[in-house]
């Protein structure tokens, strides 16, 4: 298509859009060239399992925020998201915390097993008194 088709100026500015809105091109990286310079590494950075890990700094290691997201601990927003392989947006990063409803959040109820030794803290320390 030439440089001056309106469809492609249109579909072209809606797609400039929405990769910078996922954070793949940069403010001065808004023409077309470097949309095909776009490499599987600034897709797989955009994951939640990565963003979880590299810049959120909530799991030890890329297996555990995947385990974590897997098991309902994150949220984005107000969303309970499970999928490993959301997209996360530039806008919604700044979003992604533990949900409410998980032990590892600190403002939940906490765990089965932590329970357990709570409940066997109390029978232990009724029999010393």
């Amino acid at each position: 298509m030439e440089e001056k088709d309106p469809r492609r100026v249109f579909q072209g500015a809606a797609l400039i859009a929405r990769l910078s809105k996922m954070g793949l091109l940069d403010e001065k990286e808004q023409t077309l060239d470097y949309v095909l310079g776009l490499t599987i590494e600034k897709f797989l950075s955009r994951r939640l399992q990565t963003c979880v890990f590299t810049t959120l700094k909530l799991a030890k290691s890329i297996h555990h925020s995947r385990c974590l997201i897997r098991q309902r601990h994150i949220r984005v927003g107000r969303n309970l998201v499970n999928v490993p392989s959301f997209m996360v947006n530039v806008d919604s990063e700044k979003l992604v915390e533990y949900a409410h409803t998980s032990p590892l959040g600190g403002n939940a109820r906490p765990g089965r097993v932590k329970r357990k030794k709570q409940a066997q803290e109390k029978e232990g320390g009724d029999d010393d008194v």
